[in-house]
């Protein structure tokens, strides 16, 4: 029987029955925890990244639980020396490619690869996949909420309150008015089901269309990439959801913003380079859109001295779209699925083409 070494090097693995899930997958699996080791390379390392003090939540919430790593007596680079595939999120060890002999796959706990592209990760050797599709749910209900919070203009609600003024205004009815979704990939499909149920109107770009089409499942109507200010212009709440590439950075700039109503809104969940973020601020500050839901920015944590937390019409969340109660579960389910593929020896699903972009 075939054993097959998996390292998590994940914050994905905090529920606590992961590692059991992972080696109830096939006889000879073994799965071994090595966030712990990882994060002490990291310190010796002095990398500050906020991901690091995650990982040290995960590792102190498993000890007081009393969970057993399951690496004791072994350093890191013995287990990158014996694993043949690599389970990680946000962070890989530093030159995992020249430590890992055995290495054939590596599975990205995340959808956007943009991070890891200067990793070496795909240097052609191992196989990458990533959990498109996973967090589908959870980052189209982000962008609903986004939606009914700046309909609703929820922002002065919560300061009428803190206030105690008591103020009535007319807010957005959502029923017939229109969302228009840049990329349909799994998040705007999930996106356009959710629209539909509100009663909007729902029109995209989709990089693959060469013209307009109508009627596709819950998109009315599917636009090429070149007529996206046509479609910015007939939208009255465009969502951003689509990876960064080179095609797509800086994709909204000025002639995209000017090119939308004046009482329409932008929402970002994607990446933030994708949106030319000084010209955004210029558009939110001198009313060519009429405010903006924002999840992902050119730089994280966004700096304090960003103008983009003094302005009203901006709804602000720290990259969080895609959390939830069940993120580790359903990212721990897809790796399952894919690591009986991988026993198998059958095609991955999410293999991660560096061409492209995803």
């Amino acid at each position: 029987m075939k054993s097959v070494s998996v390292l998590v090097v994940s914050k994905t693995h905090s529920y606590k029955d992961s590692l059991k899930d992972i080696e109830a997958v096939e006889p000879g699996v073994v799965a071994k925890d090595a966030v712990s080791l990882f994060v002490q390379e990291l310190r010796r390392d002095g990398v500050t990244d906020p991901a690091v003090a995650r990982f040290e939540g995960i590792v102190k919430e498993d000890l007081a639980l009393g969970l057993d790593p399951n690496v004791r007596g072994q350093s890191l680079d013995s287990l990158l020396q014996e694993a043949e595939v690599v389970y990680g999120s946000r962070m890989f060890p530093r030159n995992m490619m020249s430590r890992s002999p055995r290495l054939k796959w590596i599975h990205i706990g995340a959808t956007g690869i943009d991070a890891y592209l200067n990793s070496g990760i795909f240097d052609g050797r191992v196989t990458v996949t990533n959990s498109r599709g996973v967090l589908a749910i959870p980052i189209a209900e982000h962008v609903i909420g986004f939606i009914f919070t700046l309909a609703k203009n929820t922002p002065r609600l919560c300061q009428a309150k803190a206030e105690k003024h008591w103020e009535r205004f007319d807010a957005v009815e959502l029923t017939g008015k229109t969302l228009g979704v840049i990329g349909m990939g799994a998040i705007g499909t999930e996106l356009a089901r959710m629209a539909k149920g509100v009663g909007m109107k729902v029109i995209a770009t989709r990089r693959s269309a060469t013209q307009r089409e109508h009627g596709l499942g819950d998109v009315d109507e599917v636009y090429p990439r070149d007529a996206l200010r046509e479609m910015l212009g007939e939208s009255d709440f465009v969502a951003l959801a689509l990876p960064l590439t080179g095609e797509t950075q800086r994709l909204v700039g000025e002639d995209e913003l000017r090119a939308m109503k004046t009482t329409a809104y932008i929402i970002n969940v994607s990446r933030g380079p994708i949106i030319d973020e000084p010209v955004l601020i210029r558009a939110l500050q001198e009313g060519w859109i009429a405010g903006a839901g924002l999840d992902v920015f050119d730089k994280e944590p966004l700096p304090p001295e960003s103008e983009l937390w003094g302005l009203s019409n901006v709804i602000l969340s720290p990259h969080i779209a895609g959390s939830s109660d069940k993120r580790n579960y359903h990212l721990s389910r897809l790796f399952g699925e894919n690591l009986k593929r991988y026993v198998a020896g059958e095609p991955l699903l999410n293999v991660v083409t560096k061409e492209k972009g995803y």
